[in-house]
């Protein structure tokens, strides 16, 4: 197939253009590069089937001329991580909402199939003890940044609903929850590769709150086979599915376990909210999905550990600042669970 991935240089889609390389399909890359890098598709350079196009969403002319002529887009480009939302809410709606509005209009018009990827972040503050696609959204308000992507993305999956009702759109939604692997940096707030990060460098481990929000954490080579298989999967069409790992934990055992596998000597500071956020800010205290319609439609069931999704961070952003880490992770070095995934060592995956 020839496919248009959106976001292709960023954490997760340089791992979907990777697997959608090794089966043998053409990919054409889209990123504006503001949280990607090229670098996280440096061991494909010399790959002929894969090209990369910098440039925007917002380009409505480069999106369609992109998507002219492409099987499927794999909708991944958007602004991302609490941080960045909180810094510059005003550009990431712009991207999330208008840039998505731009994919659709192009496969519209092009008759092109699209996965959109969402976000367990719509489900906002529901603590329901495992988070189904048709669950409560219970939002802040909207004058607190904090829940801007929410908003955002909630619209981007009414938008791609309303255009397979009244256009026929072939759409699919995914709604990923926490996803970690190789090539995730903390730079925008992604909490685990934050944690592994400060561990590594003998950094105090920066928990917010009282560190009893929960969340559940999957690994990527775990989740991006089942994206693939939702989005080839005709009866997803006009659905949304969750993502997500199958083991809850609090973000304070997250910071020990950090700690235990990295070898760490570090100590952990609980930070209150006011100290790092803007006033006002608002955090979630629990989010558990429930993976039953994703499992029921592709067999997918998260089967890596949260021990070895930190093992891998941690030997990632080691290799990555070209020191070596010994991890008390039962995980073979390099290795993904997923054989598609296997085709080059982790380490290798990124250039510094």
């Amino acid at each position: 197939m020839r496919i248009l991935v959106t976001g292709g240089a960023g954490f997760i889609g340089s791992h979907l253009v990777e697997y959608l390389l090794a089966r043998g399909d053409e990919v054409i890359v889209l990123d504006d590069l503001s949280t990607g890098s090229l670098a996280n598709l440096g061991s494909l350079r010399d790959n002929d089937r894969l090209s990369v196009t910098v440039g925007s969403i917002l380009d409505r002319a480069l999106v369609g001329a992109l998507v002219r002529g492409v099987d499927r887009v794999y909708h991944l480009a958007a602004a991302v991580g609490v941080r960045l939302i909180v810094d510059r809410p005003l550009s990431s709606l712009r991207t999330n909402i208008h840039g998505t509005e731009n994919v659709l209009d192009a496969c519209a018009e092009h008759d092109v199939a699209l996965l959109l990827a969402s976000t367990s972040e719509i489900y906002g503050k529901n603590t329901a003890d495992a988070l189904r696609e048709d669950a409560d959204r219970i939002l802040g308000s909207p004058l607190k940044s904090r829940w801007t992507y929410a908003a955002a993305k909630g619209i981007d999956e009414s938008f791609a609903h309303a255009y397979w009702r009244e256009h026929g759109l072939r759409v699919s939604i995914v709604r990923l929850f926490n996803t970690v692997g190789p090539r995730q940096t903390g730079r925008y707030g992604m909490v685990v590769p934050n944690l592994v990060g400060q561990a590594l460098r003998g950094q105090p481990l920066t928990v917010f709150g009282d560190g009893q929000q929960t969340r559940c954490f999957s690994y990527v080579g775990d989740i991006v086979p089942a994206v693939v298989r939702i989005a080839e999967e005709p009866r997803s069409i006009g659905n949304a599915y969750n993502l997500g790992g199958a083991e809850e934990v609090a973000i304070a055992d997250l910071a020990y376990r950090v700690l235990r596998i990295t070898k760490s000597r570090s100590t952990i500071t609980f930070v209150p909210y006011e100290d790092a956020y803007p006033e006002g800010f608002e955090d979630m205290l629990r989010r558990v999905p429930d993976n039953s319609r994703a499992h029921a439609l592709v067999g997918f069931t998260p089967t890596t550990r949260l021990e070895e999704i930190i093992g891998v961070v941690a030997e990632d952003l080691a290799a990555r600042a070209g020191e070596g880490v010994h991890t008390t992770r039962p995980f073979e070095s390099g290795r993904h669970p997923d054989p598609a995934l296997r085709t080059r060592p982790a380490h290798a995956l990124v250039e510094s």
